[in-house]
């Protein structure tokens, strides 16, 4: 698993430097240069599976013929066949059976995560949920993640104990805890190895791009492949 910085690319501001996003803006000269640059430092095995992220549910099959249209997760099961997350807030997820056989890869903001993007991830990876390794990349953190009561809403009403998740300011409204929704919609799924979590992209402004703080900017990558 590798996730991007900012930093070291062909981009320049808003975007500076290594926007790895070619739908938010930058010329796509620079992004398909940041993209090379990319492939040949962390030495992918080979042209990562860029997704049309609509903050669904669908799930792409790497292993069959593209296009794949709007997704929001990746899953494969041959080698040196890469999944690819874009974020700039979100929490991107990888998986990886303990045999490391399967492999897959979402993109998990509010609305996926309510939507059910990690249950139909762990769906098309299809094996048991105890043989699953997860781990959660940089996303923005709970200190800096304002969102409204309706959002808050989307997730109590499915399950109450989401609650403890949110935490009213002063403002009337709630401070969300992606990390922590994520890791109970893997608990309950049965997945107890749950990793990372930690990496806030909104407080990191030298290593990551975030939305929230800047509005218009680029996309760092989460990428998960296997070599053989």
């Amino acid at each position: 698993m590798l996730s991007s910085f900012r930093g070291g690319g062909a981009s320049v501001a808003p975007y500076a430097s290594l926007n790895l996003g070619d739908h938010v803006g930058d010329t796509l000269a620079a992004v398909a240069d940041n993209r090379r640059a990319l492939i040949a430092a962390a030495g992918l095995p080979a042209e990562p599976a860029w997704l049309e992220q609509v903050h669904g549910v669908n799930v792409a099959d790497l292993d069959a013929p593209g296009p794949y249209g709007p997704a929001d997760a990746a899953v494969t099961r041959r080698a040196k066949r890469v999944c690819a997350i874009l974020t700039a807030d979100c929490l991107p997820i990888v998986f990886a059976t303990e045999s490391g056989d399967t492999i897959a890869a979402a993109h998990a903001g509010w609305r996926g995560l309510s939507a059910g993007v990690i249950e139909a991830t762990v769906r098309a990876i299809g094996t048991s949920p105890q043989r699953l390794i997860v781990l959660l990349g940089p996303a923005i953190g709970p200190l800096h993640f304002e969102v409204g009561a309706e959002v808050r809403q989307a997730f109590v009403r499915a399950d109450p104990d989401d609650a403890d998740a949110f935490e009213q300011n002063a403002r009337g409204r709630f401070m969300a805890d992606l990390a922590r929704l994520a890791r109970r919609r893997l608990n309950k799924l049965g997945i107890s190895r749950v990793h990372g979590g930690g990496e806030c992209t909104y407080a990191r402004a030298d290593r990551y791009f975030s939305h929230r703080r800047d509005g218009i900017t680029g996309r760092q990558g989460t990428f998960i492949w296997r070599e053989s």
